[in-house]
């Protein structure tokens, strides 16, 4: 990556949420519905979307980003032990004098469990908008 955001630049990071982390923000949010502290008949739990939404903070932290504004779409569950796959996509570059403000795309997806006669596919379940600004030295 160049010192500071371009158009087109893609970031991606990978992550899976243990049992015990969705335990710890169902407490730290107080959202502790049973479907987040229970394990279902698979003896995982459903992964808050807000918590899947941690992902493309990842990114924005490792680039200086101070968020602005964030818009997502949930589009499908993600349980614990889930391969969830988060790409970033710098989409516009607003140079300032004292900063950069910039619009993402974020798109995380999940693997599907391959059948023995195909190859892992991935479905998207949570697409959105992250705003942000990235200040000059």
């Amino acid at each position: 990556m160049s010192q500071y955001p371009s158009e087109g630049d893609t970031h991606v990071v990978e992550r899976s949420f243990s049992t015990e982390e969705v335990r710890q923000f169902a407490a730290l949010s107080n959202d502790d519905q049973p479907r987040h502290t229970e394990p279902d008949e698979d003896g995982r739990l459903l992964v808050h979307g807000l918590l899947t939404a941690t992902l493309p903070t990842e990114v924005g932290g490792d680039l200086g980003v101070l968020g602005r504004s964030f818009t997502f779409e949930f589009q499908r569950p993600v349980y614990t032990g889930d391969s969830v796959r988060c790409e970033c996509v710098v989409e516009r570059v607003e140079e300032r004098d004292d900063r950069y403000d910039l619009s993402v795309d974020v798109t995380c997806t999940r693997k599907v469990d391959a059948r023995p006669d195909s190859e892992s596919e991935s479905e998207v379940v949570m697409r959105g908008t992250v705003t942000g600004l990235v200040r000059k030295s």
